[in-house]
């Protein structure tokens, strides 16, 4: 019987093992929604270890993550934000394309919590979801504009560290370049930080 409420539990271990479990990957799935800290934490870590080695076993799942999404709870939101981006990898059903505007909306709200991870992840969709890629770029840049929360400048930071991974892929390379000249300047120490290191290729 496996405890999930342990702390230092072995993630890896434990997503291996719910593959093959049915009984074991429902503790993770509604783990992953558990009021206590540790077991969300460690349902969540195991989950996303099954979202990255064997993302079609965890696809199925993909409503229950989108609801999460959706949810008035940040911690819910911000697992959901990442499963969502890792399996975009096997989204043959064109499922993400059908909610970016809820995902993005994320970005586009007043939480720094959840919407830098929006930002972060931006780079795994975009690899994924080449067609969407200068779409992504696009709201990445516009961040001053569509995110109603105070830390604006802190969010960039990883919004930058998303599109120095973009970069390479993009066809808007100058564009991405000028913005992130652009935050040199700018108040977060954090973005100046990820600003000169793009530029210097560090």
């Amino acid at each position: 019987m496996v405890s999930l409420d342990e702390k230092n539990i072995d993630v890896e271990k434990l997503a291996r093992k719910a593959l093959n479990s049915q009984d074991l990957f429902q503790e993770l799935k509604e783990g992953v929604r558990s009021k206590d800290n540790t077991t969300r934490q460690n349902s969540f870590k195991a989950v996303q270890v099954i979202a990255q080695e064997d993302p079609d076993f965890l696809y199925k799942e993909w409503d229950y993550f989108q609801e999460m999404l959706k949810s008035p709870n940040n911690y819910h939101k911000y697992i959901a934000i990442y499963i969502l981006a890792s399996l975009t990898r096997v989204d043959v059903d064109n499922k993400f394309e059908r909610i970016f505007n809820d995902y993005y909306g994320v970005l586009a709200g007043d939480k720094a919590m959840t919407a830098s991870h929006v930002a972060l992840n931006s780079s795994i969709i975009a690899h994924n979801k080449p067609d969407l890629r200068s779409r992504i770029v696009d709201i990445l840049m516009s961040i001053d504009d569509i995110h109603q929360g105070n830390q604006k400048e802190l969010i960039k930071a990883y919004a930058i560290e998303a599109l120095g991974k973009i970069y390479l892929e993009a066809d808007d390379k100058q564009l991405i370049e000028n913005f992130i000249k652009s935050q040199l300047d700018s108040k977060s120490p954090k973005t100046r930080k990820m600003a000169q290191c793009f530029l210097e290729q560090c």
